[in-house]
């Protein structure tokens, strides 16, 4: 079994059956059962007798069979937990039900609340709805069991799961609408249903949307091709979705057992329900006719998971619509605040690094959207004691090349006589050496700005943003940052496909993106030598401030996602942590900047933290 961390191991099956025979299809779910390394395994609406027995459902044979059949699955003693479709009667009277065990132990008996009868589904032919019963108690295998709409609660852990049937699911308000509203985080579909051409699009996009309307996960599994197609062809169709979108999918055709199994963060998701305040003005305030079971699910220590952690979580999708869309939002932004002003020029400070370079790419993609003259764009190198040939010479040809205004002024010796001014050994790199650059910078561009009625155009990522990699009163300020929503990462990736969009500076662009990301202000400078891979470090931003992670778990998600030792994920979280708490005072008063990805570190419109706060 595996959990840890949050983290839990789920698994929807798809199993061989063959319609009305319990005792062959229980074998099937014990296969699945006894191979499996999920903490939670679910299989589909009437798994163990199959959907399509018809009239057989009446039989005493079937019913007991069925029975017997669950009998053997609670001798297996399965240490997670495990949720089977099955018939119950209760007093002649037949529910189409799931049952939820745990080891030799029945948790709960949910019965379908809303039994199709239209087009190839008469349900009710067979079985009654399980709304308004009067009884919340039954009797199964000797074992008194709560029956109706339950919430199963791991107090401990934070997880807290409900189930619905097929059906169910698709009713404009769900059993697992009421039950996410009273707490449950998960919500668990078992189903038997069919596929046609575009139904497999349709019940997708159902279950991503349930997942978002309810702030959790929803895992959903179907029957398949074993079930009898005298009618019909059941879809084998398994999604888990969490928080409005897919994490792993599967559409099984095969006549055999077949399983899908992901990871679940209950972190991510409690962390995002504790912070939405949409969500916590619905909690508690519906009256809902509900029982609550206890349900563990046991820590373990190695935890593997199912499959391959993305490493860049914070970014959005890589292809043509996001990077249409990235590029929109900036552009517009950007263009908004130019009107607004009265279309000032733009002054861009181009060191022939990424971020600069991006920014002044971005600058002309709005100039041309507002059909303004190129020229009104001043691009500005500034040389200092360390600059590279290189780097001088990427700021010149991308400039040139885009014909935007072009200037060089070259800082070293106004750097000299402010070192004369304040007493600084000029043989001395430190911090006072890095900062009177960067400083002397700002100055001239802020100076160019009013000279030339224009404002400046800040350059910063967000990922140096979280860091504080910035120095304070230097490149921290400008008059619009219109990088601060886009991470390092997604920057580079952005900045790549702009090959598209001036598909002449395909060369140019190339050669930035293999300059080493450097703010040149001591000699052989490089930025991730000092805090680290940006790739690193943007996972961490997620991990932290969207997933809302602690160390210890910062520590567990980035050795798994990355394959580093202990130690190299403790000094990587060690330092991120540091660099992100002690630089709060920096973001209090950055300038404005549109947000683009999930997450804005803005402390006038999302991130609100004091300066003097320290995570211990």
């Amino acid at each position: 079994m595996m959990y840890q961390h949050g983290i839990l191991k789920v698994a929807t099956a798809t199993p061989k059956l063959e319609v009305g025979k319990p005792l062959y299809n229980v074998n099937e779910i014990i296969k699945v059962l006894t191979k499996t390394e999920a903490s939670l395994v679910v299989f589909p609406e009437l798994a163990l007798t199959g959907y399509t027995c018809g009239d057989l459902f009446y039989q005493d044979l079937l019913l007991n069979e069925a029975l017997a059949a669950l009998k053997q699955l609670l001798e297996t003693n399965f240490p997670g937990v495990f949720i089977v479709g099955m018939p119950f009667d209760v007093d002649g009277v037949l529910y189409n039900c799931a049952v939820v065990c745990q080891k030799d132990k029945v948790l709960g008996v949910i019965p379908k609340f809303y039994n199709p009868n239209t087009n190839e589904f008469y349900e009710k032919r067979w079985f009654n709805s399980g709304s308004d019963v009067s009884f919340k108690e039954v009797t199964i295998l000797n074992q008194k069991v709560p029956f109706g709409q339950i919430l199963f609660k791991d107090t401990k852990n934070e997880i807290n799961f409900a189930v619905e049937i097929c059906q169910d699911m698709w009713m404009p308000i769900s059993p697992g609408n009421y039950l996410s509203l009273v707490g449950a985080n998960l919500i668990i579909n078992l189903s038997a249903s069919n596929i046609y051409v575009g139904k497999k699009k349709e019940r997708r996009r159902i279950v991503i949307e349930h997942s978002r309307k309810n702030h959790g996960a929803y895992l959903y599994t179907s029957s398949g091709v074993a079930e009898s197609t005298s009618e019909t062809v059941f879809s084998g169709h398994n999604i888990h979705s969490v928080l409005g979108k897919t994490v792993n999918e599967a559409h099984f055709t095969s006549f055999e057992t077949e399983v899908l199994t992901s990871d679940l963060d209950f972190g991510l998701i409690n962390y995002t329900r504790r912070k939405d305040a949409s969500l916590k003005d619905s909690l508690h305030k519906y009256k809902i006719d509900y029982q609550t079971v206890e349900v563990k699910f046991a820590e373990t220590t190695a935890y593997q998971f199912a499959q391959k952690l993305e490493k860049s979580p914070l970014l959005p999708v890589d292809n043509e619509e996001s990077f249409a869309e990235i590029r929109l939002i900036q552009t517009r932004a950007l263009a908004k605040r130019l009107v607004h002003l009265d279309q000032p020029k733009i002054i861009v400070g181009v060191s022939g690094g990424l971020d600069s370079s991006f920014a002044l790419l971005v600058a002309v993609d709005t100039f041309k959207y507002l059909k303004r003259d190129i020229k009104d764009i001043i691009a500005v190198s500034m040389p200092g004691l360390a600059s590279s040939e290189k780097t001088i010479n990427n700021a010149k040809k991308l400039s040139q090349a885009l014909n935007v205004t072009f200037k060089e002024i070259d800082i070293k010796e106004e750097t000299q006589l402010h070192f004369k001014m304040i007493g600084q050994d000029k043989s001395h790199e430190d911090t006072t050496y890095e900062n009177t650059q960067a400083r002397i910078r700002t100055m001239a561009l802020m100076n160019l700005a009013n000279k030339n009625k224009a404002i400046v155009l800040g350059t910063g990522s967000l990922s140096e943003i979280a860091l504080g990699f910035m120095t304070y009163n230097a490149d921290q300020m400008s008059m619009y940052a219109i990088n601060s929503g886009m991470p390092k990462t997604l920057i580079k990736r952005q900045f790549k496909k702009y090959q598209q969009v001036f598909p002449k500076l395909s060369n140019i662009i190339e050669e930035i993106l293999l300059t080493p990301i450097s703010p040149e202000l001591i000699a052989n400078q490089k930025t991730e030598e000092i805090i680290g891979s940006y790739e690193i470090n943007d996972y961490l931003i997620y991990r932290h401030l969207v997933a809302g992670d602690d160390d210890a778990k910062m520590i567990f998600m980035l050795k798994h996602a990355f394959e580093l030792s202990d130690e190299e994920a403790k000094e990587a979280v060690k330092r991120f942590l540091s660099r992100f708490y002690s630089s709060q005072f920096k973001r209090q008063v950055m300038p404005d900047g549109p947000k683009v990805v999930n997450l804005s570190l803005s402390a006038k419109s999302e991130y609100k933290l004091n300066s003097d706060v320290r995570k211990k």
